[in-house]
């Protein structure tokens, strides 16, 4: 019976209400031990009516175990795998040990893809409700993949419930809304004692909800044991319930006592598993009834449930520790056969009394096949315990640094620095101490900052760099970008040495990649003419398909974007794309997504930009990824800029710039939008302050050196002509080492804007004849060539730049350099007509452009869904809304759309 919830109840009413018209949904519920959550889980079961309703558990025993609990939950649905994606259904069969897979070489979120869309798939036939309870159990990969699908839920009718017990640690379910159980206040309390101990004398009544301080279990279970005048210590509210539970363990047979042990220790809850280890142990399926009567536990069918998890927590502590050992071996005998050989060596280690090679090679294979399944946490657990059992130094330290590989890959940094720390201690390996290294560095770039990453990434190259210079590079490819992120010049410079130093084959994928890599230290040093060719060759090796590795790939879009080749960098990212979207390769994608996301934003091209960054920020906080998803908020500021809205800009921009202090390139490039925001509403001198900072600042010669022509132009409009000339210089010698006729337009444009009035407007057409015709940065140059024209009086040929500088804004959306462009026609006296709406995609939000596009492109529902990671239905319900905004009815009708 549920007492005293009602507003809880309301809460779990409407999100199954919303599930039934199609809107999904998740909540997770908090609380205590005791506190009524599973009451309230009853209660949404039962509210659930005609839903079809799928529930899991965390089970502490099975906490090891890879997508043990997913799979239980999803068991009897598995028939639906064969409508999933192609990658999606072989992931989920690989993680369920249903096929050979190789799943141990995926991105471990593909999974929590393939979850999604196989809980879409059965709340197709009806609505779903799906139920996991005590989630602080689950195994961390069945936990990753549930909470992923969670954040992703779009318009299916399904609801998601996680019950978590408090612990006073960090939620182990983030990013779903939360619902936190309180105690019963004082007249609900009384309400549930009179229901459940009905007749209780008033003294011991309210003694019984003075001890239970308003948790519902401790009121039912101080209830039923009470006895007159009987005090219960002053421990915390689960304590107490314990210490009830403790009492009624302590007056069993013995024989009971050790059965009910044997039950706690496996966990699985098969009754025959258990009563055959216990026959072991000398006690019998009889010794259960005592067990029964004293309401701990629930014998139904093939299955033994303990009455509450608190319940099996006391059976477990009060065992002497010999007899935990005799029940864990009986256990591990009872367990054979290739389907439980995980559970049998867990128990086999927990019967351990010391060093045993043969059980920790049998842990590590535990750990290989986990590795093959896709489940990080139980891979690192099994290799940490395999180490703790190794009789050999080498091998313990072999094991210890694959923990920490996949501690650090299942998204627990900490452990995998303190695994990554011990093992250095104990290897002469210089393959294990460099990887042990690296571990600590990519540890290093969210606790402390890219540039200790950097460091350390360093170290670790130059310990391994004689005996393996590749993966001496692939280390070095680290250090560069995160020395990259934080500018720091000395640790390039190292690492451009470190590059230099490597006895790499010639035409061998390293050392083309390395010699790119170099020329990364000296452009951000400001010296293009030795960095560009370098980079321009990893730029055609990849673009030429010499070369098809995502780093490499990665490596040569950026490359393309710091020296100006922009087209290359989009052909480059599309064709990554659509693999790491076909592999399921999401954390690449989320690191992909910035180079498209860039890429689009200097070309101007402002809508291809929104969706990147708003699929990148989506994916990068879905994944847990802080750090990316920073540097997507700082992209957000300045497309935001771009496209004129003045309010979302700067609200943005209040939010991320402390945030992204520590990555000086998104740090600019935040200010570079606050500038263009200013420059665009006519404050030419807030704008050129902040351009200062960017210009001029330790970031200068990334991305941001396209900064320089708005720095001009500010300066210009400022009437701060020397000041403009500051960066112009650095930025020509890196335009004419591009080569590239869109960046150079923009020198011609700076020249212009500073030359006198002979040579000016030459500069400004040979600017015109530079750019793409109908971009964004030809709009600016006619806008600013306009604005001359007029102050020469030349009002006709002014007019005609402006108006066609006004359109291009319009079509692209650019708002605040439109309405520019019309305060100098209105100055010109010319007609200025209202803003126009001709591109159909600005009309659609950066999701719903994406969706069209794809659809237009030929592309089912199911296929986008596969390709977006999000489910086919949630696909149907963006095309509907985007054809309603775009007036069409059919999927032919998008192909003659401009999109």
């Amino acid at each position: 019976m549920l007492v005293g919830r009602e507003p809880e109840q309301r809460r779990i009413g409407q999100l199954l209400d919303e599930a039934r018209a199609g809107r999904s949904g998740a909540l997770a519920i908090h609380g205590d031990a005791g506190i009524g959550k599973s009451a309230l889980v009853e209660f949404a079961v039962a509210a659930a009516g005609d839903m079809t309703v799928i529930d899991g558990l965390g089970v502490e025993s099975e906490a090891e175990i890879p997508f043990g609990a997913l799979y239980s939950l999803l068991r009897r649905h598995l028939d639906h795998l064969d409508a999933l994606p192609g990658p999606q259904a072989e992931a989920l069969r690989g993680a369920f040990g249903l096929a050979d897979s190789s799943a141990g070489g995926r991105d471990r979120f593909l999974i929590g893809a393939a979850t999604l869309t196989l809980l879409a798939e059965i709340a197709g036939e009806r609505p779903l409700l799906c139920v996991v309870d005590d989630v602080q159990w689950l195994d961390r990969a069945s936990s990753d993949a549930l909470q992923f699908a969670a954040r992703r839920l779009g318009a299916d009718p399904l609801a998601m419930i996680f019950v978590v017990r408090d612990d006073g640690e960090r939620s182990p379910i983030q990013g779903v809304p939360g619902l936190r159980l309180a105690a019963l206040d004082e007249a609900d309390a009384g309400r549930l004692l009179d229901a459940r101990s009905p007749g209780l004398a008033t003294p011991t009544a309210r003694r019984v909800l003075a001890e239970a301080a308003g948790n519902p279990l401790a009121i039912i279970e101080f209830g039923a044991d009470a006895v007159p005048g009987a005090a219960v210590g002053p421990l915390p509210v689960a304590g107490r319930v314990q210490e009830a539970f403790r009492s009624r363990l302590a007056a069993l047979p013995e024989a009971t006592r050790l059965l009910l042990v044997v039950a706690a220790a496996e966990g699985s809850a098969e009754l025959d598993v258990i009563l055959r280890a216990a026959a072991r142990c000398g006690v019998a399926a009889a010794d259960l009834d005592a067990a029964e009567r004293a309401r701990l536990v629930t014998v139904s069918g093939d299955e033994v449930r303990f009455r509450h998890p608190l319940v099996r927590s006391v059976v477990y502590q009060a065992a002497p520790h010999h007899q935990r050992l005799t029940v864990h071996a009986a256990l591990a005998a009872e367990l054979s056969g290739r389907w439980h050989a995980d559970r049998r060596a867990w128990h086999q280690a927990a019967a351990a009394t010391g060093p045993d090679e043969e059980v920790a090679a049998e842990l590590e294979r535990t750990a290989r096949r986990a590795e093959e399944r896709g489940g990080a946490m139980a891979v690192a657990a099994a290799y940490e315990r395999a180490a703790r059992l190794s009789t050999d130094g080498e091998a313990r330290a072999r094991r210890i640094v694959h923990a920490a590989r996949a501690a650090y890959d299942a998204g627990r940094p900490a452990w995998a620095a303190r695994l990554a720390a011990e093992a250095g201690s104990s290897t002469g390996d210089p393959r294990l101490a460099a990887e042990m290294t690296f571990i600590r560095a990519q540890v290093e770039y969210e606790a402390t900052g890219p540039a200790a990453d950097a460091a350390l990434a360093l170290d670790a190259a130059e310990i391994v760099s004689a005996v393996d210079p590749e993966a001496a590079t692939s280390m070095l490819t680290e250090a560069v970008f995160a020395a990259r992120d934080a500018c720091a010049h000395d640790l390039m410079g190292r690492c451009a040495d470190d590059l230099r130093g490597l006895d790499l084959p010639d035409g061998s994928t390293a050392r083309v990649l390395a010699g790119g890599l170099i020329g990364w230290s000296d452009l951000l040093r400001g010296e293009p003419e030795s960095a560009v060719p370098p980079m321009r060759a990893l730029v055609r090796t990849v673009r030429d398909g010499e070369v098809d590795g995502y780093l490499e790939r990665l490596c040569a879009a950026y490359s393309a974007l710091l020296i100006g080749d922009d087209d290359t960098a989009a052909t480059v990212l599309a064709a990554a794309s659509d693999d790491m979207r076909a592999e399921g390769a999401l954390t690449w994608l989320a690191y992909l997504l910035e180079g498209e996301a860039l890429g689009a934003m200097m070309r101007g091209d402002l809508r291809d930009a929104g969706t990147a960054v708003s699929e990148g920020l989506s994916l990068a906080s879905d994944l847990g990824m802080r750090i990316q998803t920073t540097i997507y908020e700082t992209m957000e500021v300045w497309n935001a800029a771009a496209l004129g809205d003045e309010e979302r800009c700067r609200e943005l921009a209040g939010g991320v710039l402390d945030r992204a202090a520590f990555h000086p390139p998104a740090t600019a490039l935040a200010l570079w939008g606050l500038s263009v925001l200013d420059l665009a509403s006519g404050r030419a001198a807030a704008a050129l302050d902040r351009l200062e900072a960017v210009c001029g600042g330790p970031a200068r010669y990334d991305v941001v050196i396209r900064a320089v022509p708005d720095h001009v132009e500010a300066a210009a409009r400022a009437g701060r002509h020397e000041l403009g000339r500051d960066h112009l210089p650095g930025f020509d010698r890196w335009a004419r080492q591009t080569g590239r006729d869109p960046v150079l337009a923009l020198s011609r444009r700076c020249h212009a804007l500073l030359a006198p009035d002979d040579r000016a407007e030459q500069s400004f057409a040979e600017a015109l004849g530079l750019h793409r015709p109908g971009s964004y940065d030809e709009a600016r140059t006619r806008l600013v060539y306009g604005e001359w024209l007029r102050r020469r009086r030349r009002r006709a040929d002014a007019a005609a730049e402006l108006v066609r500088a006004r359109d291009t804004f319009d079509r692209l959306g650019a708002a605040a350099w439109a309405a520019r462009a019309r305060a100098e026609l209105d100055v010109l006296g010319a007609p200025s007509a209202a803003a126009r709406t001709t591109d159909p995609r600005g009309r659609l939000t950066p999701q719903e452009l994406q969706v069209v596009r794809l659809a237009a492109a030929g592309h089912s529902n199911r296929e986008i869904a596969a390709r977006l990671f999000l489910s086919p239905r949630t696909i149907g319900h963006h095309l509907y809304r985007a054809f309603r905004k775009l007036g069409v009815s059919r999927r032919i009708e998008l192909t003659r759309l401009d999109l």
